[in-house]
C-alpha cells in the first residue's frame, strides 16, 4: 500500500472525472481505432477496473507485477505520443518544401505556354501573308461569276422583252405564255437593281407588254365571238388563256365575267319579268335552258378554257344568282297569285336542280380553292338524342318508313356526315319569304285531318284488345305524328329559320285540338237513363275558352267542371275500354310529343332552338291521363258505394254470432274481380298507369270505407268481430288488387302495399277499440291512444258513438281523453302507457290488453278457417 502512495495514484474523485465525447465522435473513434481494452471504453470506471484486477485480498500479493505492467504501458504510450508529435513536425517541414517545388514548376510551365503562344502568333502572321493573294483571287472569282450571271440575265431580259413585243404583235400566244413566265422570273432577280434607270425602264416595258396583252386578248375574244358561227381560231384563243394565267388576275376575272354574261344574255331576254315563261308554273324551263346551255358549252368550247378555270361551274353559279334575284322580284310583285301547290311545285323543282348541281360540281368557285383543298371536317354520327336508334313505332326516329314522295332523307344515319354543299339553297332561299303560304296550307290540312279523325272515331271507336299484339291506342294519333314528321322534314328542307317556328306553332295548335276534340270530348263523363252512353261534348266549352283568349292549359279544370254538371253512374265495358284507350292514346301522344320537340330542335337553326317548347302540350296530355285514371277510380268507387251504404244501415248491435263475410263485402269483392282484370287488360301497354290507378283507388276507397264504419252505430262486441272479419277480407283482396284475376300473379308494389296496410290497419284498430270494454274509463282511453295514432277528439267521439255509450259515459271518457292528449304530447307518443300512473290503472290495462289479444287471435283463426 505504501508503494501505491509513492506512485501518486489518482484518488477516486479524479478517476471518475473522465473525458466524455459526444456519441458520434465516440463512434468515429471506435471505427478508426477499434479496441477491446477496458481502459479505452467511454464508460471506464477506475474503481471497477481495480476491483477486476484484485477481486480478493489474496490477489493483492501480485500488486507489484500489476503496477509494473501499468507503468510499462504508460511509458510505451508516452513514447508513442512523443513519436507522433515529432512526426507531425517533420510533416509540416516536408509540406512546405513540396509547396515551394510546385510553385517553381508552375512558373516554368507558364513560361513555356507563353513561348508557344508567341510562336503561334508568328505562324498565323506568316499564313496570312501566304494566303493574302489567294483570298483576293477567290473574291474576284465570286464577283466575276455574279457579274457574268447578272449580264446573262440582263441579256435574257432585253432579248425577252424584244421577243415578247414581236410575238405579241404576231399573236403567237403559245410562245408568249412560256416566254412571259420566264421573263417575269428573270425580272425578279433585278428587284434590288431597280434604282438603275435602264433596269427600271425594262421593268416598265414588261408591265406595258402585260397590259397590252390583256387588252389584246380581250379584244380577240370579243371579235371571235361576234360571229354567229362562233370562233374559228379556238386553238389560238386556248393559247391566249394560258397567257391570261400569267397576267394580272384582274384580266382573268374580266375575261370570265364578259364570257359568262355573254352566255347568259339569252337567258335574261327569254326569262325577263314581262315574259310568260318567267312565272313559277314554268320554272322547269329555266333549268332546262341552263342544262341545254351547259351541254352546248361543253361541246363547243370545252377545250377552249383551262380545266382549272371551272368555267361551267362559274356559268352555273351566275345563273343561280340571277335566277334567285329574278324569282324574288317577280314573286314580290305577284305575291297574291302564289298558291301553295304552285309554290311547292317551284320549290321541289328548284331543290331537285340544286341536288343535281351538288352531284355535278364541287363548289370550288364558291368556297375557294383553299377551303376545297382542306381536309373535310366530317363528324361521326354519334346519336345526340335517345331516339336516333331505329324503332318501328316512333315516327321521329331515323329509319321510320314514311310514304312521302317529297321527302329525301337518308333512311339511317351515315357513319360520316359530309359538309353541306354550297349549292343547297343557292336558289331556293328566295322562297323562304313566301313559306307562310305553305304554313297556312298545312294548317288547313291539319284541321281537315283532325276532323276526319273525329269522324272516324265516331264510326269505329276504340279498338278492342284481343291479344297482347293488339294495342288500344287510337290509330289516328300515329297518323297525326307521321304527318307531323312529313311536314317537319319538308319544312326543314325549305328553311330551318323562322318558318320552322311557325310550323311548330301550327303543331302546337293541333296537338291541343286533338287532345280536346278526340280525347276529352269522347270521355264518358255523363250518361242518361235512356241511353247507355251519351257523351257530353267539350267542344263548345273549348271554343268559348279559346275565344276568350284563355287557351287550353289544363285539361284537369275542364274535366272537373263537367264532372260537377251531372251524376256519374256505372261504366259499361265499352265505357271502360274507351277510357283506357284514351289514356293509352294520351300516353303515346305525351311520349311522342317529347320526341317531336327534340327533333324540331335538331332541325331548326341552333339560335332558334330555345324558342321551341312543347311543355304546355305535354302537360295537357298528362292531365288527360290523370283525369282518365280519376274517372276509372270514380267509376269503381261508385259501384262500391251501395254496398258500403248497406253496411252502414245494418243493425250491428243485434248480431249474435260471427259467420262468413257479409254480403256487402261479397258485393265489393265481386265488383272488383269483375272490373279489375278488364281494366288491367286494356291498360296492358300502360302498366305504370295501371299501378297508379291502383294507388289512387286505394287512397280513395279506404277512407270511404272508414267513414262508412263510423256510420255503423251502435255496434256490439260480436258485431265488431264480424266487421273485423269483413275488414280483413277486404284487406286481403286489396293487397292482391294489382294482380286480381291474373293468370300470372305478380307481387304488388311496396308503395301500394304500404298504403293498403296503413289504411286497413286503422280500420282494424278502430274495431279492436270498439270490442274492448270501456270500464275502467282510464284504461279504455289509454288503449285507444295506444292502438290509434289519430289523436283527434272528434274521431274518438265517433268511436264512442259506434260503441253505443250514453252521453254521461261519453262525457267522462272525453274528459279523460282531453287530459291525456297533452301528456301524450309532452312525453313523446305512447311510451308512457307501459308505466303505472297515479290513478293506478296500469294493471287493469295490461289485463285488458291480454284479454283483447286472446279474442283477436281467436278471431283471426276463425277468419283463416272461413277463407
Amino acid at each position: 500500500m505504501a508503494a501505491l502512495e509513492d506512485d501518486d495514484v489518482l484518488d477516486e474523485e479524479h478517476l471518475n472525472a473522465v473525458i466524455q465525447f459526444p456519441a458520434d465522435v465516440q463512434e468515429a473513434i471506435d471505427q478508426v481505432l477499434p479496441s477491446n481494452e477496458p481502459l479505452d471504453k467511454p464508460d471506464f470506471n477506475a474503481v471497477d477496473y481495480i476491483n477486476t484486477l484484485f477481486p480478493t485480498e489474496q490477489s493483492l500479493s501480485n500488486i507489484d507485477d500489476v503496477v509494473s505492467r501499468i507503468r510499462h504501458k504508460i511509458r510505451s504510450l508516452d513514447d508513442d505520443i512523443r513519436t507522433v508529435v515529432r512526426g507531425q513536425t517533420n510533416v509540416s517541414e516536408d509540406g512546405r518544401h513540396a509547396l515551394e517545388e510546385a510553385q517553381k514548376a508552375i512558373q516554368q510551365l507558364f513560361a513555356r505556354i507563353k513561348d508557344i503562344k508567341d510562336k503561334a502568333e508568328k505562324s498565323e502572321e506568316m499564313v496570312k501573308e501566304i494566303t493574302r493573294d489567294i483570298k483576293q483571287l477567290d473574291h474576284a472569282k465570286r464577283h466575276l461569276t455574279s457579274s457574268i450571271t447578272t449580264l446573262n440575265h440582263l441579256h435574257m431580259l432585253v432579248g425577252g422583252v424584244d421577243t415578247l413585243q414581236s410575238l405579241s404583235r404576231r399573236r403567237q400566244y403559245g410562245e408568249v405564255a412560256n416566254l412571259l413566265q420566264g421573263v417575269l422570273n428573270v425580272l425578279e432577280h433585278f428587284q434590288k437593281y431597280m434604282s438603275i434607270p435602264q433596269i427600271r425602264q425594262l421593268a416598265d416595258n414588261v408591265k406595258q407588254i402585260q397590259v397590252e396583252l390583256g387588252t389584246q386578248i380581250l379584244a380577240d375574244f370579243e371579235e371571235a365571238f361576234q360571229s354567229k358561227y362562233g370562233p374559228t381560231n379556238q386553238a389560238q384563243l386556248a393559247e391566249a388563256c394560258l397567257v391570261v394565267n400569267v397576267l394580272d388576275p384582274k384580266v382573268k376575272r374580266d375575261l370570265l365575267n364578259w364570257f359568262i354574261q355573254l352566255q347568259l344574255k339569252e337567258y335574261l331576254e327569254l326569262f325577263g319579268e314581262t315574259q310568260d315563261v318567267a312565272w313559277l308554273d314554268k320554272i322547269d324551263r329555266r333549268y332546262a335552258w341552263i342544262k341545254r346551255t351547259l351541254v352546248e358549252f361543253e361541246e363547243k368550247f370545252g377545250r377552249l378554257f383551262p380545266a382549272e378555270w371551272e368555267v361551267s361551274e362559274r356559268i352555273c353559279v351566275e345563273f343561280c344568282e340571277i335566277t334567285r334575284r329574278e324569282l324574288g322580284k317577280i314573286m314580290a310583285k305577284r305575291a297574291e297569285e302564289i298558291e301553295v301547290k304552285l309554290l311547292l311545285f317551284a320549290i321541289q323543282r328548284t331543290m331537285a336542280f340544286e341536288q343535281l348541281l351538288t352531284k355535278r360540281f364541287t363548289g370550288v368557285t364558291i368556297l375557294g380553292e383553299a377551303v376545297l383543298k382542306s381536309p373535310p371536317t366530317s363528324v361521326a354520327a354519334t346519336p345526340t338524342n335517345p331516339f336516333e336508334n331505329y324503332h318501328p313505332g316512333n315516327p321521329f326516329v331515323e329509319g321510320a318508313e314514311l310514304e312521302s314522295p317529297q321527302e329525301s332523307v337518308d333512311p339511317r344515319p351515315a357513319a360520316v356526315k359530309p359538309a353541306p354543299s354550297p349549292f343547297i339553297g343557292i336558289i331556293s332561299k328566295c322562297f323562304e319569304a313566301h313559306l307562310n303560304i305553305y304554313i297556312a296550307s298545312q294548317d288547313r290540312n291539319l284541321a281537315e285531318l283532325v276532323d276526319r279523325f273525329v269522324n272516324d272515331f265516331r264510326r269505329t271507336g276504340i279498338p278492342r284488345v284481343e291479344s297482347e299484339e293488339v294495342s288500344n291506342v287510337l290509330p289516328s294519333c300515329a297518323d297525326l305524328f307521321v304527318y307531323y314528321k312529313k311536314c317537319m322534314v319538308q319544312c326543314s328542307q325549305l328553311s330551318t329559320g323562322l318558318p320552322m317556328l311557325e310550323m311548330t306553332r301550327c303543331f302546337q295548335k293541333y296537338l291541343k285540338e286533338y287532345a280536346v276534340k278526340l280525347l276529352l270530348s269522347n270521355l264518358p263523363i255523363k250518361k242518361s237513363s235512356e241511353n247507355s252512353s251519351s257523351n257530353v261534348s267539350l267542344l263548345p266549352l273549348y271554343k268559348r275558352m279559346s275565344s276568350q283568349g284563355s287557351g287550353i292549359t289544363s285539361a284537369s279544370g275542364l274535366i272537373q267542371s263537367i264532372l260537377k254538371e251531372g251524376e256519374v253512374t256505372k261504366f259499361t265495358e265499352s265505357d271502360q275500354r274507351l277510357v283506357c284507350g284514351i289514356l293509352c292514346t294520351a300516353e303515346y301522344c305525351l311520349e311522342t310529343t317529347q320526341q317531336l320537340e327534340d327533333k324540331l330542335k335538331e332541325k331548326v337553326d341552333p339560335a332558334l332552338a330555345p324558342k321551341i317548347e312543347l311543355g304546355q302540350e305535354m302537360d295537357m296530355f298528362h292531365s288527360v291521363i290523370s283525369n282518365c285514371i280519376q274517372l276509372l277510380v270514380q267509376d269503381l268507387e261508385g259501384a262500391c258505394e251501395p254496398p258500403l251504404t248497406a253496411m252502414s244501415k245494418l243493425q250491428w248491435q243485434n248480431v249474435e254470432s260471427v259467420g262468413d263475410q257479409s254480403n256487402y263485402v261479397t258485393a265489393v269483392i265481386s265488383h272488383l274481380k269483375q272490373n279489375l282484370p278488364y281494366i288491367r287488360d286494356n291498360l296492358a301497354s300502360s302498366r305504370k298507369y295501371f299501378t297508379q290507378f291502383c294507388h289512387k283507388f286505394a287512397n280513395s276507397f279506404i277512407p270511404k270505407f272508414i267513414n262508412s264504419l263510423y256510420k255503423c252505430k251502435p255496434i256490439s262486441t260480436v258485431g265488431a268481430e264480424q266487421l273485423l272479419l269483413d275488414t280483413h277480407s277486404l284487406k286481403t283482396v286489396l293487397l292482391d288488387l294489382p294482380s286480381l284475376g291474373s293468370q300470372v300473379p305478380r307481387k304488388a308494389p311496396a308503395s301500394y302495399t304500404k298504403i293498403v296496410v296503413k289504411g286497413m290497419t286503422k280500420a282494424e284498430m278502430i274495431l279492436k277499440v270498439i270490442m274492448s270494454p270501456h270500464d275502467p274509463p282510464q284504461g279504455y282511453v289509454e288503449n285507444y291512444i295506444k292502438l290509434l295514432v289519430d289523436r283527434d277528439i272528434n274521431e274518438f267521439q265517433k268511436v264512442l258513438e259506434m260503441k253505443g255509450l250514453k252521453r254521461n259515459e261519453q262525457s267522462t271518457l272525453l274528459d279523460i281523453f282531453r287530459t291525456k292528449i297533452p301528456s301524450q304530447g309532452q312525453h313523446g307518443g305512447s311510451s308512457d302507457h307501459h308505466h303505472s300512473g297515479p290513478t293506478g290503472f296500469a294493471a287493469p290495462l295490461e289485463a285488458l290488453v291480454d284479454h283483447e289479444s286472446s279474442r283477436i287471435r281467436k278471431l283471426e283463426k276463425l277468419i283463416k278457417k272461413r277463407l
